[in-house]
């Protein structure tokens, strides 16, 4: 194999939550309250829409809020990759890639290994638009038991719910994440920071209709009749990890010019789901602001507005 090269998941279509707008001459995401699931091809109004989205709303009969899906891994963690990423906005190339203890980074002098502090504790990120970035891959359907679509996030929300059921269902199941019949789910809640909008991220649970009981015992069955076919599940998870270790970065050039317009933008739209926690610094000089004002306010002066907190 080609070293340098990651060899990601085969991937047929992208599931997303909004799209990119252009606004005042710039293109900036907009997020949505529903699924939208496309193509990898992007017409003059954005990405085409899948096929598999309308057989998938007329199930529905609405807005797609849930999907059906099998995931193509048992490791959590090649299902779902995570990580602190920055990207070079003009070119698209990633040029830092960490997990909060060491990263790789694209220098002058070539790709180097060096510690990761995470965003909050590292100088280059905070000038630089680092920030938790994630792939989830999965399978829609049985057409392609090796293909694949991918849902990318920036949400912290997504990512660490995501993340959670991951490890939880594989730990229930005993190691059947392949075999589980499970459904991505929308879910919606308002945050400080997101000044009681409704911020969405994704979930990801048993089938509408089916208790975890109903789904593991799918699952072994759906396992067992694998195994008698001769599917091996276990090699097909060493060859995932083994191409996706091929590459310094798992996004190319080519991908990530798409990847910074949606996800690394200069600026956020009204409604985005937040990413990122409040830094230190910043949380130490509003709450000095507060006991200014209250100061203030006790000598006399006129009250001042209180700011809410997370802006």
């Amino acid at each position: 194999m080609l070293r340098g090269l990651a060899i990601t998941p085969p991937v047929l279509g992208r599931i997303s939550i909004g799209r990119v707008v252009e606004k005042n001459g710039k293109r900036l995401p907009e997020k949505d309250d529903e699924f939208t699931v496309t193509t990898q091809v992007q017409g003059r109004d954005g990405w085409i829409t899948h096929p598999i989205d309308e057989s998938l709303r007329g199930a529905v009969g609405g807005k797609l809020r849930s999907i059906p899906v099998w995931l193509p891994f048992s490791d959590p963690d090649l299902n779902l990759r995570a990580s602190y990423s920055m990207f070079d906005r003009p070119t698209g190339r990633p040029l830092c890639v960490g997990n909060g203890e060491t990263c790789r980074r694209s220098t002058a002098a070539g790709v180097q290994s060096m510690p990761c502090p995470a965003p909050e504790g590292c100088d280059l990120a905070a000038s630089s638009g680092c920030k938790p970035y994630a792939r989830l891959n999965v399978r829609i359907g049985n057409d392609d038991e090796l293909g694949t679509f991918i849902f990318r996030t920036t949400g912290f929300n997504s990512i660490r719910t995501l993340a959670a059921r991951l490890h939880y269902l594989r730990a229930v199941s005993g190691g059947l994440l392949a075999t589980l019949p499970l459904e991505l789910r929308l879910r919606g809640k308002s945050t400080t920071q997101s000044h009681g909008a409704a911020i969405y991220f994704a979930d990801l649970t048993t089938r509408t209709g089916a208790t975890l009981a109903d789904a593991l015992a799918q699952a072994r069955e759906l396992d067992a009749s694998r195994r008698a076919a001769g599917f091996d599940q276990d090699a097909l998870d060493h060859a995932a990890r083994e191409g996706l270790a091929l590459g310094v970065f798992e996004e190319s050039a080519e991908e990530g010019g798409a990847v910074v317009e949606e996800f690394f933008p200069d600026s956020v739209a009204p409604g985005a789901e937040s990413t990122e926690p409040l830094r230190p610094a910043v949380l130490g000089q509003k709450l000095a602001n507060r006991v200014s004002r209250g100061s203030r306010a006790k000598a006399g002066s006129a009250p001042l507005a209180v700011e809410p907190a997370g802006t």
